[in-house]
């Protein structure tokens, strides 16, 4: 056999796939999550795994492959480019009445996650509005450019880019505020999704418009060229910042919101589940808990909540978070922004039936001494069992004793179901993930440099399980949506990439990112675990729409195409 330490998104998936190339049998392949830092999607898709276990098999040695920065451009997926041809009808009082629109995405020469993305990209190609009539279409294409498939925002990124500069040029038309028309449409629980799908959990679309557009303003200007001793001020707070392009010359500002809605976990009809093994037992006196799954931890702080779930759980201090392996049931994938929901409620559920044993042991040993031990509702706290009135009955050490209580287990979220493949029309998603952006930017109108001054959101998150880390996701999620919009940009020519490295094609760094305050709602979905929501794709979507109608309004150009660029702002 052979052991395979990997970055990835998902262990069995990567197994599934494996195996077969390698002709071995599964239990002859143990992988075991290996690497840190970010995936995005660029890690649901196989790529040196099988040449380095078949050279590692053909020598007998052990084999260590990595792309270099070059290499993972030709090598890894990216984000379906995407043309998007839209038409909506409102009546005079600013109610939609009917959206039609086409999306076509280039997949490139193989399918890779396509037909999900497409699935996504029109179930969601709506947004998050109440239109009674919509004629939604949507495709991939087989290209001769490079493989494209998920990425952070999965076809929704996409979409919403499109409905949302719709919005703002129909509340033109229509002499609305952007937020007012968004508002008028927005859509709440009880209303249907064009797949007819009745949103049964909170939709606050309109309440985070509100908290978004009510947040305090950054000031007007944040930058003078000189103080008034005549010395020169630092040019970091001008568009161009430290190349000292700009001088405040020709610099405008303009105010651009967005909202967008995105689906939790994996849909129309996928088996979408995780599982989860939960031990606890005594040490040297102490209760200790230990937990394994194959989740993959890519940054976004499942090891964390993990750790907390188990902790609140079972009421003890000392947790282990196992490392993820195919020892292990699937986890399914870090995608979707899932793994809190689902992988978190497998936990949960794992850790319910731990406690239950421990409970019905206490009662067998002690029971007897306390009539508290089968009347009473009871709790694990503080490493005791207590009831729920906080009174103290035993050490959770003394019940365990010499006990190790061990769980694995399977958890599934409620089933959803495939759209009917002639009418569109079904329970496809489990959960709905939203967000609302006001960007603040400056524009040079001669150089066409942007600064994004600020980034506002508002999101419902359900339950902020870990609020440091929900904080930290969103943020996250708009900085690469500043990327989309002003720098990110894979330019292809005879189906090759032509800028494969960080010199030619730009991310976000810290000087291009702006204050980004965030004001978190948490209205529990009733459906999840702990009423909890998934939160790391929402502020993607509606970022970049936010900071392009922003410049729009600074620059009265139409700009309908991401990343925008100095040229389409000069003219030149």
């Amino acid at each position: 056999g052979v052991d395979l330490y990997v970055a990835t998104q998902w262990l069995h998936s990567d197994l599934r796939q494996l195996a077969p190339v390698l002709g071995l049998p599964e239990d002859k392949v143990r992988m075991t999550l290996s690497g840190v830092g970010g995936a995005f999607g660029g890690r649901e898709d196989l790529s040196m795994q099988a040449h380095a276990c078949l050279l590692a098999l053909h020598t007998g040695k052990p084999v260590k492959m990595v792309y270099n920065r070059f290499e993972s451009f030709f090598g890894h997926v990216h984000r379906h480019p995407a043309r998007l041809h839209y038409e909506h009808g409102a009546s005079r009082d600013g109610v939609i009445q009917y959206l039609t629109c086409r999306i076509v995405l280039d997949g490139g020469a193989y399918a890779s996650a396509s037909p999900a993305v497409v699935g996504n990209a029109a179930s969601l190609g709506a947004g998050p509005y109440v239109i009674d009539n919509v004629d939604i279409e949507a495709l991939a294409l087989y290209t001769n450019n490079p493989p494209c498939g998920a990425m952070r925002g999965f076809g929704a990124v996409q979409a919403c880019f499109a409905y949302e500069s719709q919005m703002d040029k129909l509340a033109a038309a229509l002499g609305l505020h952007p937020v007012e028309l968004r508002r008028r449409n927005a859509l709440s629980q009880g209303a249907a999704m064009p797949t007819g799908q009745v949103v049964d959990s909170p939709a606050p679309v309109a309440e985070l418009l509100r908290r978004v557009r009510a947040m305090p303003m950054p000031p007007e200007r944040q930058w003078v060229t000189a103080d008034e001793a005549g010395e020169t001020i630092d040019v970091r707070a001008l568009p161009g910042g430290r190349a000292g392009t700009t001088h405040g010359e020709g610099v405008v500002r303009g105010v651009g919101y967005a909202v967008g809605v995105k689906n939790v976990g994996f849909s129309e009809g996928f088996d979408d589940y995780s599982t989860a093994r939960v031990r606890l037992q005594a040490v040297a006196g102490e209760p200790v808990a230990a937990v394994h799954t194959a989740m993959a931890e890519v940054g976004q702080g499942g090891v964390t909540v993990h750790a907390q779930i188990a902790r609140t759980e079972l009421g003890v201090a000392e947790v282990t978070i196992h490392p993820a392996d195919t020892r292990i049931g699937s986890a399914g994938s870090t995608s979707a922004s899932r793994q809190t929901y689902v992988t978190g409620g497998a936990i949960r559920h794992a850790c319910e039936l731990v406690r239950e044993r421990v409970l019905d042991l206490g009662r067998a040993r002690f029971g007897s001494h306390h009539p508290a031990w089968a009347t009473a509702e009871l709790l694990l706290e503080g490493g005791k069992v207590v009831t729920d009135g906080g009174e103290v009955l035993a050490d959770l050490a003394d019940v365990l004793g010499d006990e190790v209580i061990d769980v694995e287990r399977e958890w599934r979220h409620r089933p959803t179901e495939a759209l009917d493949p002639h009418t569109g029309q079904g329970f496809g998603h489990v959960q709905y993930s939203f967000a609302a952006h006001r960007a603040v930017v400056e524009v040079d109108t001669e150089l066409g440099l942007v600064k994004v001054v600020e980034l506002a959101c508002a999101q419902d998150v359900g339950k902020a399980l870990n609020p440091l880390s929900v904080t930290g996701q969103i943020q996250g999620g708009s900085t690469q949506g500043i990327g989309l919009a002003l720098l990110e940009e894979i330019v292809v020519a005879d189906g090759k990439v032509r800028n494969p490295s960080f010199t030619d094609y730009l991310i976000p760094t810290i000087v291009d990112t702006p204050s980004i305050p965030v004001d978190v709602l948490e209205l529990a979905d009733p459906h999840a675990p702990y009423g909890l929501r998934g939160v790391g794709e929402a502020p993607t979507l509606s970022a970049t729409p936010a900071i392009v109608a922003a410049i729009r309004a600074a620059t009265g150009l139409p700009l309908r195409r991401v990343p925008v660029r100095p040229e389409h702002l000069t003219g030149t």
